[in-house]
């Protein structure tokens, strides 16, 4: 899993008008809970850009006033009008203690159904899953290869090495929909058959 080094500096007034102030000055408020205390501290708007508008899921290097944390991302809150960042809830995490992450999810493979005409769908695009956090992947790589017309591939068939899957299993990962022109052409192949 990739590493995001961030760095934070701790406050001690919180609140409505504690949070607007650090916002005024071009910070986000923030938070981390997990461990031994929850600690409140802000970080830049600049810092966090890459962290946030991203696909993948990172670990987070949080130093704050010098004392170093690992952790990952919660909950972020954005502005219902503007998106801007209101606020971001950070978990810390630590290696011998299991975490539950959302991570994305990535197809593989052409399908069988995809051959035959048929289109393929991605139901989820992340899979949420339990485990040690150094066992956690970047991405989970689904494989699409042998799904046939109007079949799917559900949470509960999978399965990945140290990870448990927190999904529901009748969760559609994937799904090969019949296009009309495969239908078209199943009518057609099971007509010819019929006339043998």
């Amino acid at each position: 899993m990739k590493l995001f080094q961030l760095a934070g500096i701790g406050r001690d007034a919180f609140g409505k008008k504690a949070a607007k102030s650090v916002r005024s000055e071009n910070a986000i408020p923030c938070v981390i809970y997990g461990g031994e205390s929850t600690i409140h501290f802000s970080v830049t708007k600049d810092a966090v850009r890459k962290l946030i508008y991203t696909p993948l899921v990172q670990l987070v290097d949080l130093t704050i006033d010098g004392t170093a944390y690992k952790a990952i991302i919660k909950d972020i809150q954005f502005h219902p009008v503007t998106d801007e960042i209101l606020h971001i809830d950070f978990y810390q995490i630590f290696e011998e203690k299991p975490v539950a992450i959302e991570v994305p999810i990535v197809l593989e493979g052409l399908s069988e159904g995809v051959k035959q005409g048929g289109k393929l769908s991605q139901g989820l695009r992340k899979l949420k899953i339990k485990g040690l956090y150094t066992n956690f992947p970047q991405t989970l790589t689904v494989d699409v290869s042998n799904l046939g017309l109007g079949k799917s591939i559900l949470a509960g068939t999978l399965s990945f090495e140290n990870i448990e899957i927190l999904t529901p299993k009748t969760s559609v990962i994937a799904t090969v929909k019949l296009t009309r022109a495969a239908r078209g052409a199943a009518a057609a192949a099971a007509a010819t058959k019929g006339k043998k």
